[in-house]
């Protein structure tokens, strides 16, 4: 089985149910998630956002058991396998390091024959991609529907933001600048979200945010309840060219190394959150690609 509208889903259940990492289907059916065996989540692309509801508040917290989960935080890689990365000794920090605090999948696909970067990030915002092939702007690919995940966030009353490496901030980030893609950075893609396709969107410079801000947001304790993390396209190991080395694995390993413990020295993180660290797709080929799950609630 390939991938399944997992971030949607999994930020459904957690933000909306409360369950634990252990008792979800991270979005893939392939195989073993850690130690433990998951059920499968129907495969669906239509989510009613009512199923949601807003995130409690503490004195609601301290009389409830059911909600686990209060943030999540995906930070997306680039076009490699699982099998580029596992035991790479150019990935020390993830072999070492995060292999030992993470759950991990070992059978996890990029949808069958989706390729480039782009149809796949549609995918883990909306459940599919539109039937685009290519890598272009919102200007062309851009989506009318409501039908994806930050939009049934939004109905929910469920905070969400986007940090994206090597914007500025100071404008809706349509088409590419510096070492900062577009492709990379789904939001963007759908009209609700940048007042069709308006740089001056307050929608969208409100939710889209620099990079830079997530270190800030995590120190004051003010980080959304979803949020999505894309390193520029030298440290997600992207581009091998123009970075600080040419070994694109080093270059995103070296990122994770001083992004991840930012995180997980957070209060947000320390007061129930989960991590997701995954790769677009598998250069060359689906997959296997990685998928690992911090979180003091993964088996």
């Amino acid at each position: 089985m390939r991938r399944l509208f997992y971030l949607s889903l999994v930020a459904f259940l957690l933000l909306s149910c409360g369950s634990s990492v252990s008792q979800l289907a991270f979005g893939t059916t392939a195989g073993p998630v850690a130690a433990t065996e998951l059920p499968t989540l129907p495969q669906s692309t239509a989510v009613t956002p009512t199923i949601l509801q807003p995130p409690v508040n503490n004195t609601q917290a301290s009389t409830t058991t059911t909600r686990t989960v209060s943030t999540v935080f995906t930070i997306m890689m680039e076009n490699h396998r699982w099998r580029d990365i596992h035991g790479n000794p150019s990935a020390v920090y993830i072999n070492s390091t995060l292999l030992r605090l993470a759950a991990h999948a070992e059978q996890y696909y990029n949808p069958p024959s989706i390729h480039p970067s782009e149809p796949n990030y549609l995918w883990l915002e909306a459940g599919t991609n539109f039937g685009i092939a290519d890598d272009a702007d919102p200007s062309r690919n851009h989506q009318a529907t409501p039908n994806h995940l930050v939009s049934l966030l939004d109905h929910a009353g469920i905070s969400w933001k986007s940090y994206q490496e090597d914007i500025d901030g100071t404008r809706c980030p349509l088409v590419s600048q510096g070492l900062y893609a577009p492709k990379h950075n789904p939001m963007v893609y759908f009209d609700d979200v940048t007042s069709h396709n308006n740089p001056n969107s307050t929608i969208c410079i409100s939710h889209v945010r620099p990079y830079p801000e997530l270190a800030t947001d995590l120190r004051q304790n003010t980080v959304a309840h979803y949020n999505f993390i894309t390193p520029n396209v030298c440290n997600d190991m992207h581009d091998s060219q123009g970075c600080s080395t040419t070994d694109s694995i080093k270059n995103g390993d070296t990122w994770l190394a001083h992004a991840v413990p930012t995180i997980l020295q957070s209060k947000a993180y320390q007061q129930g959150a989960i991590l997701f660290i995954t790769w677009d797709e598998g250069e060359g080929s689906d997959g296997p690609i990685g998928l690992l799950v911090v979180s003091p609630k993964a088996k």
